[in-house]
């Protein structure tokens, strides 16, 4: 710790510039500073987020015994495809790795993400028939599955003990050389798209690490920053959050404006940033270069699409892409709530009146909405489970969408743990998965009775999963999916009762207090909030007026939606009562009885089958769930009912150099892309 407080702070006499913004600080860290990012360190590692030498030695080589593999199969197949042997023991091939081990911020017992480039007479047929079948027969590989449709197609195994996906990209290129550099974008030509996607996690991640001041800095904040988002619920890419690109990105960022903080600073900074960014404007790493070989690439002056993305984070390497594609307006509220708590736990820390445990503590999810929808899939055996389960969870996302859209709704938050279903509610269903979704409702001026029908909401997702389902081949017989309205005093019916257990209050983000009351006061020494310094830099068009605003303490677009959300979900929550009456059954119709409630509202969702068309295989009949409905009331008072996308203020892009101005995100529906992986 000595050592990296020597480093950072050397780097405080002139240095090189990051980003396309300027510093806000380029303060040199203090003694506490050390003091606390070593105290930050001891606290991540119950978690298991390092590995200790000799497990980090068995990855080496396991990666080691990979390529082997790799350049013994490309040598063997250039023999089979009648390639000179002197010509085919050199045309190489070589495993690359991205992601997360490449960062170097892997936790215990992770997965690894690599990509095998080959030279230009190895097909990707090849890959996903003859080097299986290679991988097939070695001993110490278990579990090997391939997924040709996925978005970035991958062979998925485990190879003694180490889980690694492996994507594939064919190089136009006769010799794949060990020293080969894969960020020149010259390497993309004449490049079929998913190989173009396979190279794309290697080229951001490498590019990530040439634009952090301080990797070691970078390295511990990004671990501190990813372990937070987990325990916090709000890690998942494939159901609306971020995944670890894009918290890789934000993390980035946080150093190139603080470039010689360390990572107990840094952290806080980063709560700081990101609780106070008007989003939708992009977050941007560097300046995104021009190239000739016109491929698409996120730019909202010129795809009208990319106007409607409520969170841009884009990627550094070329094709610019948005790792944030699949946030949602939910998604994001919540994030932004989850930012402005990150702040206030981290600033107590600072100031020496909490530990960094606090910041680590898990969201009582069930605990923070009166309202849930309870989403099941079930299947008759496991096998079939495993596959339904996968489709449907990549799906939720639609579902969140759809309910974000309705008339009375206001957030829709998905948990993104799954749990087991309970056996005495699911008697005939198998194996079952369930998904817990916090809904918000928007409260109605002048309204006796409200019915809240949820019908159409929740068919067009079920529809959708069973058309993809129908078209993939993968519908079996039993395979079903339901949903329920629930109240929170009714969850135990559900769920275990220690995955209800009210946590103590203060660990709980408040979310009822002001947006204020989660500020900082503008301080000149204790490091708790921006420096006075602002950016001046012209030449970023996209988000240097979001860096110049952020530590005004004017209301932000951020926290407008937050107050317009959470301000209205409070009422008669501290009234309701804890039911204890007769189990709930949610194969047919329940009444939910009115407790204080003034205003009464029903809601109501009945589901039904596939849609007409989706098969079952072993049946003539289309399968059909029992219709349902659940209900329940909630206390409406307040605004009158406008349209949800409303609820947040709509703000443009800001000026292009071209002049160009975007519409406001929540204008438009957003389009979705079943299992994309931007990033590899």
């Amino acid at each position: 710790m000595k050592e990296m407080c020597g480093t950072s702070r050397l780097q405080n006499q002139p240095q090189r510039h990051y980003g396309i913004t300027s510093p806000i600080s380029l303060a040199p860290p203090k003694d506490i500073d050390c003091i606390q990012t070593q105290k930050l360190v001891e606290a991540m590692r119950p978690f298991g987020v390092f590995e200790d030498e000799e497990e980090q030695n068995h990855r080496l080589v396991v990666l080691s015994k990979l390529n082997t593999l790799v350049k013994e199969w490309i040598l063997e197949l250039g023999e089979s495809k009648n390639i000179p042997p002197s010509a085919a023991g050199n045309v190489g091939g070589k495993i690359f790795t991205f992601g997360s081990y490449k960062l170097g911020v892997h936790t215990k017992g992770a997965d690894i993400d690599a990509v095998c480039v080959a030279p230009r007479h190895v097909e990707r047929s090849d890959f996903f028939q003859s080097f299986f079948e290679k991988l097939k027969h070695q001993e110490k590989i278990k579990n090997l599955r391939a997924v040709e449709d996925a978005y970035v197609p991958v062979i998925k195994f485990e190879f003694d003990g180490i889980e690694i996906d492996l994507v594939f990209a064919r190089l136009s290129m006769q010799t794949v050389s060990d020293n080969l550099d894969l960020g020149d974008d010259s390497r993309l030509r004449s490049l079929d798209i998913r190989c173009i996607r396979s190279l794309n996690g290697c080229r951001v991640t490498d590019e990530i690490l040439h634009l952090v001041p301080n990797k070691e800095n970078f390295q511990l904040t990004l671990r501190a920053i990813k372990l937070w988002a987990k325990r916090r619920g709000i890690y998942s890419n494939m159901l609306g959050f971020l995944g670890g690109v894009s918290w890789a990105m934000l993390v980035a960022k946080t150093c190139q404006l603080y470039p010689n903080a360390l990572a107990s600073t840094l952290v806080n900074k980063f709560f700081l940033v990101f609780s106070k960014w008007e989003w939708p404007n992009p977050v941007l790493l560097k300046q995104p270069e021009e190239s000739n070989l016109n491929l698409p690439v996120w730019d909202p002056r010129v795809n009208p699409s990319d106007r409607y993305h409520v969170m841009p984070i884009i990627t550094p390497a070329y094709p610019q892409q948005n790792s944030a594609y699949n946030v949602s307006t939910s998604t994001r509220v919540v994030m932004v709530e989850e930012f402005k708590h990150g702040l206030a736990v981290t600033s107590e820390i600072l100031q020496g009146k909490s530990d960094w445990l606090k910041l680590f503590e898990p969201l009582n999810f069930f605990q923070k909405y009166k309202h849930y929808i309870v989403l099941t899939a079930s299947a008759s055996t496991e096998e079939h489970h495993l596959e339904w389960v996968g489709l449907v969870e990549s799906k939720i996302r639609v579902l969140v969408g759809n309910l974000e859209r309705h008339e009375f709704i206001t957030i829709a938050h998905v948990k993104p743990q799954s749990f087991p279903g309970n056996q005495g509610l699911h008697k005939q269903s198998g194996y079952v998965s369930m998904w817990f979704l916090g809904i918000v409702f928007r409260k109605v001026e002048n309204a006796e009775s409200v019915n809240i029908d949820l019908t159409y909401v929740i068919q067009s997702f079920t529809d959708t999963v069973y058309r993809q389902a129908n078209n993939l081949n993968v519908l079996k017989e039993g395979m079903k999916i339901e949903a329920a309205h629930v109240k929170r005093k009714h969850l135990h019916y559900f769920l275990p009762a220690e995955a209800l257990q009210k946590k103590k209050k203060q660990s709980m983000p408040d979310i009822s207090k002001n947006a204020s009351g989660l500020q900082c006061k503008r301080t000149s020494s204790d490091g708790s909030c921006l420096d006075s310094s602002r950016d001046t830099d012209s030449r970023t068009p996209y988000n240097s007026s979001s860096l110049n605003k952020i530590s005004k303490l004017d209301t932000s677009t951020a926290e407008r939606e937050r107050n317009a959300v959470y301000q209205r979900s409070n009422g008669g929550n501290n009234r309701e009562k804890r039911s204890h009456g007769p189990v709930p059954s949610v194969s047919k119709g329940l009444s939910i009885p009115v407790i204080d409630s003034k205003v009464q509202a029903t809601v109501a969702i009945r589901t039904s089958g596939p849609p007409i068309g989706c098969t079952i295989p072993g049946r003539n009949t289309i399968s059909q769930l029992g219709a349902y409905f659940v209900q329940g009331q909630h206390e409406l008072s307040g605004t009158a009912v406008t349209d949800p996308k409303n609820a947040a203020p709509k703000r443009p892009y800001s000026t292009t150099s071209k002049g160009c101005h975007s519409p406001t995100s929540e204008g438009c529906p957003k389009k979705t892309r079943d299992g994309e992986k931007l990033t590899g």
